[in-house]
């Protein structure tokens, strides 16, 4: 019945899981993002006025890429003073890579007997 449909959200549809992944996916959907990431990944922690010297993008622009990675979970941020020191969140990256290898060694094992187009 149309009712029944059109109260669907369209998360809804999918799994928990497969809407994590997407998700998450959309949290590395930008390469100042991932940027972001690398240099926490490279320093162990660092602080806003680091990633501006480092990156060359303006202090509004990391800001608000930093509050997606955190809303997301995948970093950390501790107040000192009038710093914010940022970190990687090991604990959430160790879901992240678990999600996607359990992704991506679906498609593998779907396409290794060389049934794929």
């Amino acid at each position: 019945h149309c009712d029944v449909i059109m109260g669907v959200t369209k998360s809804d549809l999918f799994t928990a899981e497969q809407n994590q992944l997407a998700l998450l996916a959309k949290a590395f959907a930008h390469p100042a993002r991932i940027a972001i990431l690398q240099y926490l990944a490279k320093t162990k922690s660092c602080v806003n006025g680091t990633l501006v010297q480092e990156l060359g993008l303006a202090q509004a622009t990391i800001s608000q890429h930093l509050r997606e990675l955190k809303d997301m979970g995948l970093i950390k941020g501790s107040i000192e003073g009038v710093s914010i020191n940022y970190c990687l969140n090991v604990e959430k990256w160790e879901l992240v890579q678990s999600l996607f290898n359990g992704l991506f060694d679906q498609l593998t094992d779907s396409c290794s007997s060389g049934d794929c187009c």
